[in-house]
């Protein structure tokens, strides 16, 4: 058994974005967009494609060159804009790089193993075992190979600093050659491309008129924008600039966002164009300061949620700051088929009930499990369990940490990570035959929950032990099975202890009974046959 993992406060969000539509757009103001996105574009295209191949030779001088040779085709604030995103795009495709190599040792550590055994060799629940046929073990070490080909090829360009990156997005790249699939016509896929690859982002100024001098916002909701020197005659304001029709409005966070713009506080903005549906859109961002935690004792003080995350559903049980469950369990399900904004609705909408119902209950906390599954959904260990495959690739974890992290912080809520491992099979062990009723219905996810939230709380998951039958009042000593938190294996299974099965018998009971004088013959015989001895023949 693994060393399970101390639980601990997640750190709140470090940024906030809030979107709204920029409607009511004249045919001039989405032609002047489209000009300096498309101009923009290319600059950004240019200056990533430089960076890639600078590679780790990188230095701060060569990303002044860099900005220095686009000023003269847009701006100055509009250079360092594109040159910080080409730097972060680069920055991310080597984090996604080193996440492929991970993953491709694991397959090839895991391939290594099932080649090794004998085929037909059964695995146990932690390892697989063997191949199954011949044939399939000469197919697996033909993938073997592949993959330790893959292997080397990528830790080849990692040590080089090679990186591949398309913008405007893989996938909508593949999807040219399957139009049909995609139900795209070739110019609605143009014109999805061409907008994927345009660029209209300012990064915010503290200290400037409300925060940004590219784009600016006003409070009033005007929009306007610093067009490149070559788009300048375009321009219908001073200055080179360029004032949308359309007056926005944020619905959330609204307050906040005009706070820091009447304070001058750097706020960044993204306008982007959804080809599908055919509007625009204002993304407005900033940063801000890492909420400090909470120390896990404050957070313990009034109970907990255990959070059990399933495919389609949140299992949620109420927990008091002993451990104790306290009323019925929750559930509250999503659906995350369809679109993706679907499936991003339909989580928040989750969380959301999740979240109100924690405040209701009186608790502050929410323990969850700190799931990754990156090592979990690979083919090579799983095999021809296909399903399974797709069932834990279908959890969002890290989307669904991110959000649920970012919506209790606005709640004033603590979330309480912890140690995944075990909570269901120790879970189902010790706590759903014990909370089912005539009127509550228990299921693995529930019982999981309240594993969840006793190890959040610090206590193990496994049940006191019951006193005995005869006498409720534990006068014979206090009945626990509780240990202390610096008690080595305090979650593992209790050892069998030898001797009576129920601790209400007395530790001499089977002394007394063998050596008491029955009263019949019938328990003379009886007696004879429990002891199978001679200690009944007494002077």
């Amino acid at each position: 058994m693994r060393v399970i993992d101390a639980p601990f406060v997640a750190l709140g969000p470090s940024g906030v974005a809030i979107r709204t539509r920029l409607k009511r757009l004249t045919p001039a103001d989405e032609g002047v967009l489209r000009q300096t996105g498309e101009h923009l574009g290319r600059l950004a295209s240019r200056d990533l494609a430089v960076r890639c191949a600078q590679g780790l030779g990188h230095s701060a001088g060569s990303w002044a060159a860099r900005k220095q040779g686009l000023t003269a085709a847009s701006s100055s604030r509009w250079a360092g804009s594109i040159t910080k995103a080409s730097h972060d795009q680069w920055a991310l495709s080597r984090r996604g790089q080193l996440a492929y190599i991970q993953g491709l040792e694991a397959g090839v550590r895991m391939l290594m193993h099932r080649l090794s055994l004998p085929v037909g060799e059964k695995g146990t629940k932690r390892t697989p075992g063997g191949y199954r046929s011949r044939h399939e073990w000469f197919v697996k070490s033909r993938r073997l190979a592949v993959l330790e080909h893959r292997l080397d090829v990528a830790r080849a360009e990692r040590e080089a600093g090679v990186v591949h990156v398309v913008r405007g997005g893989r996938r909508l790249l593949n999807t040219r050659h399957n139009l049909d699939a995609a139900q795209l016509t070739e110019e609605q896929w143009r014109e999805r491309w061409e907008a994927g690859r345009w660029f209209l982002a300012a990064d915010g100024e503290s200290g400037k008129r409300y925060g940004n001098e590219t784009i600016r916002v006003t409070p009033d909701g005007e929009v306007s924008i610093k067009l490149p020197a070559p788009l300048a005659h375009l321009a219908n304001a001073p200055r080179g600039r360029y004032v949308l029709a359309s007056q926005v409005a944020f619905a959330h966070r609204g307050a906040e966002w005009a706070d820091r713009i009447a304070g001058n506080r750097a706020v960044a903005y993204r306008i982007h164009y959804d080809a599908g549906r055919g509007r625009w859109y204002l993304t407005a961002s900033w940063q801000k300061p890492v909420v400090r935690t909470v120390p896990l004792e404050t957070a313990r003080a009034a109970g907990m949620v255990g959070v059990d995350t399933n495919a389609d559903h949140f299992a949620a049980y109420l927990l008091d700051r002993h451990g104790n469950p306290v009323g019925d369990p929750r559930r509250f399900p999503y659906d995350l088929s369809g679109t993706a904004g679907h499936r991003d609705a339909q989580v928040r909408h989750a969380i959301t009930r999740l979240l109100h119902w924690t405040k209701r209950s009186g608790v502050t906390a929410i323990g969850l499990e700190n799931l990754d599954f990156t090592a979990e959904k690979t083919r090579e260990k799983h095999g021809r369990r296909k399903r399974f495959r797709q069932l834990i690739s279908g959890i969002p974890t890290g989307k669904l940490k991110a959000r649920l992290v970012s919506m209790a912080a606005e709640q004033d809520m603590t979330i309480v990570a912890v140690d995944p491992a075990y909570t269901s099979m120790w879970g189902d062990q010790h706590w759903r035959k014990p909370l089912t009723s005539n009127k509550r219905k228990m299921s693995r996810h529930d019982a999981a929950s309240v594993a969840i939230g006793r190890r959040a709380l610090g206590h193990p998951i496994r049940r006191r032990t019951t006193p005995p039958h005869d006498d409720q009042s534990d006068r014979r000593g206090h009945r626990t099975a509780q240990a202390e938190p610096e008690t080595p294996g305090r979650e593992e299974t209790r050892p069998r202890v030898p001797g009576p099965r129920t601790r209400s018998v007395h530790p001499d009971a089977e002394r007394t009974r063998a050596t008491r004088t029955p009263k019949t013959v019938r328990d003379v015989r009886s007696a004879q046959e429990w002891v199978q001895g001679s200690l009944l023949l007494t002077d």
